[in-house]
């Protein structure tokens, strides 16, 4: 909301400071951020932080140079967003989040369609438990003692399994990747 929108604050409070600072360096304030963020929509929610920030102060709380605290405090959560954006960038997607199943680009989501074809050929290949030992622990993230329970074998046999279908794979992927 904009602090120019509600009424008027009584002179001397608070909310009455934060209001003149918003009329005074709202605009500068965002043109700041936005050059900072790069993103006109990321400043102006920066922005709003800060003021939000402001008006949770105490009202005992003294500011020497209000501006300088705007713009301090301005930098500062500029700086964190950016941060966030590059842990976001870097950390594996959610499962959780909505964007999770965003369409990857058509060079990327023919690669995945073509490894998971291979995949499935060479496991195919297999025999039926190194197959089923394979899928339980790579894909669907089993230990070997959950898996050995369910197929009734001894760990030692699951690990072996996984390790022939393994290594098949990797035979597979390089016999496709150096044709004679």
């Amino acid at each position: 909301m904009d602090p120019t929108e509600a009424g008027a604050p009584p002179d001397g409070t608070r909310a009455a400071q934060v209001v003149a600072l918003f009329r005074e360096h709202n605009a500068a304030l965002v043109a700041f951020l936005r050059a900072r963020l790069n993103s006109h929509a990321d400043a102006q929610e920066v922005a709003q932080e800060v003021y939000l920030k402001l008006l949770s102060l105490k009202e005992s709380t003294v500011i020497d140079s209000p501006r300088a605290f705007l713009f301090r405090a301005a930098s500062n959560l500029a700086v964190d967003r950016l941060r966030m954006r590059n842990v976001r960038a870097a950390a594996p997607p959610d499962p959780d989040d909505d964007a999770w199943h965003a369409t990857p680009m058509p060079e990327q989501h023919a690669s995945a369609l073509e490894q998971w074809r291979d995949l499935h050929l060479a496991l195919d290949e297999l025999p039926p438990k190194t197959s089923r030992a394979f899928v339980m622990h790579v894909i669907d993230g089993r230990d070997f003692s959950a898996i050995a329970a369910e197929m009734n074998l001894s760990e030692r046999m699951v690990r072996y399994h996984v390790g022939n279908a393994l290594a098949h794979c990797r035979d597979r992927r390089d016999r496709a990747e150096s044709p004679e």
